[in-house]
């Protein structure tokens, strides 16, 4: 009387799939640090056929003559850091637009995105539509 089973199960484990994995895991963690940069301002650029959600909190505004306006208002470039702290005051989350026209120097962008990164403000620069 042979009383064994006749199906019998196999104790091997596929680890085909397991490397798979492990290797896919490998490169992620491989290419994502090179890929990000922590020394960058920390700049929202909207899409240029796309409209922005966020409400409007202040605007920086720089001519090509190099005069800088603060909500319509035109600022000196001494007083600029005053008068965005003054147009942001009491806000949580204090947003910043900046509207640079054609021909202007970087240095001025520069300068507006160096005194909202000294104060924590996100700066979202503004484009033009296609």
């Amino acid at each position: 009387m042979n009383l064994r089973g006749r199906n019998k199960v196999s104790p091997e484990f596929s680890m085909s799939s397991m490397t798979d994995i492990v290797f896919l895991l490998l490169v992620y963690f491989l290419l994502i640090p090179s890929a990000i940069t922590p020394d960058a301002l920390d700049l929202l650029l909207p899409k240029a056929n796309g409209k922005t959600t966020t409400v409007q909190k202040a605007s920086v505004s720089i001519t090509s003559d190099g005069a800088f306006y603060v909500n319509k208002e035109r600022v000196s470039e001494n007083s600029l850091e005053n008068e965005i702290n003054a147009a942001l005051a009491g806000q949580e989350e204090p947003t910043l637009i900046l509207r640079a026209e054609e021909g202007v120097p970087i240095e001025d962008a520069v300068l507006v995105m160096d005194i909202a990164n000294k104060n924590k403000i996100k700066v979202i620069l503004a484009v033009r539509p296609n």
